[in-house]
């Protein structure tokens, strides 16, 4: 008979060592993504340099962040922080319930328009976050008569939306193959009621981006084909408020026609935390009725939504041109000197700079010759990309200076050396 302690030790007595085996060997082969930093302190930019970090376990060591997608700056911002400040002392810190019970504020429906009108659309909707806003689209728009077209290298958000859902047919095509879209398009016509063809806006590991006027004039070409239409569907949370003159993303940089379905997020250039999508009135009215992950999850608070909102008006303003001019030039910079040191980047106007190390070990090696230099940078190895598409991603912040761009590039000379 089993004593009360065997039944108490009974549960995960055998599943416990499977996880941790799983957990070795991911750290065998390379590919696990190990413990966490942690931030305990914000040093604010001053005298020619940018913000500094503080990390637990290191002292008063500082560090510059290579690796954060707060592209313009804005987290620290003082009317982003003001807005967030007032709005939670006048409404509290959290939403209390899913929206449809109780969870609407003024600054959720208000940010709802706002992007609404940055992005020439009818209507939009937030999310809690932005992989909640790809898995919450994509998957009430497939049905069992769609066929369903991505590129192969989008987001882990929309390979798991595309798994999750249940399409006549999924196809991929090879990154930025155009002709295989086409083709690809075409062997499903007669077979499909409607075809979704979903792709990034910005590639998040390599910062190239989408022919979005090639996509678009191929589905509106195909469009006849099918009775309920090709609808393009296009995550540009990379591109919104870091690419194009006045940061409205990929669309605006290849002057693409907008795409019939265009998903953001809040928690990159806007500096809070969540997801959106904005179209016709008509698919986000469907999305609101028919998205698990809008319908039964909590929304942002109202605080974060009045932060976004703020941060939105500052993207759209004289400063915030001033802000994407100075993204770019400190792009250029980084590219430029990186090239004449002899790295391999793919260059771009996007602020993901990749160094394509194409190696798992010289991949971690050169992330902790960063960090001794007082560099926070992220390396990437499969599954997180392909096999020999090792790289670090670094990413520039417009509250990056010159100085801390050229500190960078020192210790990756030294190292080069």
């Amino acid at each position: 008979m089993r004593s009360r302690d065997d039944e108490d030790c009974m549960p995960l007595d055998r599943l416990i060592p499977q996880l941790d085996r799983h957990v070795a060997l991911l750290g065998d082969q390379g590919t696990a993504k190990g413990s966490e930093l942690v931030i305990r302190e914000v040093i604010p930019p001053e005298g020619g340099r940018g913000p500094r970090y503080l990390l637990e376990g290191y002292g008063n060591r500082s560090f510059i962040r290579m690796n954060s997608n707060s592209y313009l700056g804005l987290a620290l911002h003082p009317e982003v922080i003001r807005a967030e400040e007032e709005t939670s002392r006048a409404m509290g810190t959290g939403p209390g319930a899913v929206r449809f019970i109780t969870g609407t504020h003024t600054p959720h429906v208000q940010l709802e328009r706002a992007l609404a009108a940055f992005h020439r659309r009818e209507t939009g909707m937030i999310f809690s976050s932005a992989y909640a806003a790809v898995m919450g689209t994509l998957v009430p728009l497939i049905d069992s008569t769609t066929a369903v077209i991505s590129d192969e290298l989008n987001h882990n958000s929309i390979i798991n939306a595309l798994r999750l859902s249940r399409p006549l047919s999924k196809s991929v095509y090879p990154h930025l193959d155009m002709a295989a879209l086409d083709r690809q398009l075409a062997e499903v016509t007669g077979r499909a009621r409607r075809a979704i063809v979903v792709t990034d806006g910005i590639f998040s590991m390599r910062g190239d981006h989408a022919p979005l006027d090639e996509i678009m004039n191929i589905a509106r070409r195909h469009d006849h084909d099918f009775p309920d239409n090709v609808v393009v569907v296009v995550d540009d949370s990379h591109g919104v408020g870091a690419f194009g003159p006045t940061g409205r993303g990929t669309e605006e940089y290849t002057a693409s026609p907008p795409a019939d379905v265009l998903i953001g997020t809040l928690g990159k250039a806007l500096a809070v935390n969540g997801g959106y999508v904005v179209s016709e009135s008509s698919v986000i009215g469907y999305l609101r009725e028919t998205s698990p992950f809008y319908i039964y999850s909590n929304p942002i608070t109202a605080s974060e939504a009045a932060a976004a909102l703020a941060a939105l008006r500052i993207l759209d303003s004289p400063e915030g041109v001033s802000l994407l001019d100075r993204l770019k030039d400190l792009t250029y910079r980084m590219e430029a000197n990186l090239g004449a040191l002899g790295y391999e980047i793919i260059p771009g106007e996007h602020p993901i700079v990749p160094l394509m190390l194409r190696d798992t070990e010289a991949t971690r090696r050169l992330v902790a010759a960063l960090f001794e230099g007082g560099v926070l940078a992220t390396g990437l190895a499969y599954p997180v990309v392909p096999r020999g598409d090792e790289e670090i991603r670094l990413q520039v912040n417009a509250d990056h200076t010159v100085a801390d761009i050229d500190h960078v590039l020192s210790v990756l000379a030294a190292v080069g050396r």
